[in-house]
């Protein structure tokens, strides 16, 4: 290739990559992505409002992956036992809370489309992974944890079910949040198997709760991401794979 084609091949890729980041994505594609509610045992197939959410759930009212019920066992602690260790003190009311939270946002957030994978286990075919959680909000779900306990580190993984409760496994010992993650980072990446990824607060990052009289600030971090992989899908669809290849080369 001589140095003239090469450069008209490279101004040819930009052009065509300039277009497609000049692009809207279709309003179809963007709806789909921050409108979607995993496909779980327990989930909604679509978003909606609910007259009654419970607890630690209710910001998610107006548009909901999860319904009154559903939110009723998660503070009942039937869906997953918090309290596994059984020779050390409950859960802290502090830490319940956060878990709760973390819980509802499982079940009842309509914005986790950019980053769902596929399931994992026979009771969901869809997950999301490392979603990207505010580094504030898991510092501070850390610290009121911290001197709680549990018995393993990946909560996703490790359990042991026995009569549809999960059981700490064989052998294992109970140790302080502190002792076993020792990093709010390490804490949230791990406990849900990557589910959560901690992100600076400057970038756009979820909120584990929020107050829903308002609005959910987590809608405008999913059309950011949604948009951005709407438009890359459209990038990576453009036929110039060789112009590419060629500027390397």
């Amino acid at each position: 290739m001589t140095p003239t084609s090469r450069k008209v091949e490279w101004l040819a890729f930009w052009v065509t990559m300039m277009a497609v980041m000049a692009v809207k994505p279709s309003h179809a594609q963007l709806e789909k992505l921050t409108n979607w509610c995993l496909d779980g045992e327990f989930h909604k197939s679509e978003p909606g409002p609910e007259d009654i959410l419970f607890g630690q759930c209710t910001p998610w009212k107006s548009r909901s992956c999860c319904t009154s019920s559903v939110t009723f066992f998660v503070h009942s602690g039937n869906l997953f036992n918090l309290n596994h260790c059984p020779d050390k003190p409950d859960l802290s009311r502090a830490c319940r809370r956060h878990f709760l939270q973390d819980q509802c946002f499982y079940e009842c957030s309509p914005n986790i489309g950019p980053w769902v994978v596929k399931g994992d286990g026979s009771w969901r075919k869809e997950r999301y992974h490392k979603v990207p959680l505010c580094a504030s909000d898991c510092d501070t779900w850390f610290k009121d944890c911290a001197d709680d306990y549990t018995c393993t580190d990946n909560w996703s993984r490790n359990f042991e079910w026995v009569d549809g409760t999960n059981k700490c496994p064989v052998n294992s010992s109970c140790y302080t949040y502190r002792e076993i993650y020792r990093t709010a980072q390490t804490f949230c990446e791990t406990i849900w198997d990557d589910a959560w990824k901690y992100t600076s607060n400057k970038e756009p990052c979820m909120r584990l709760w929020f107050d829903g009289s308002n609005y959910n600030p987590n809608d405008n971090v999913a059309r950011i991401v949604a948009e951005r992989l709407v438009k890359m899908d459209t990038l990576n669809s453009a036929t110039m794979p060789q112009v590419l290849y060629g500027y390397i080369a």
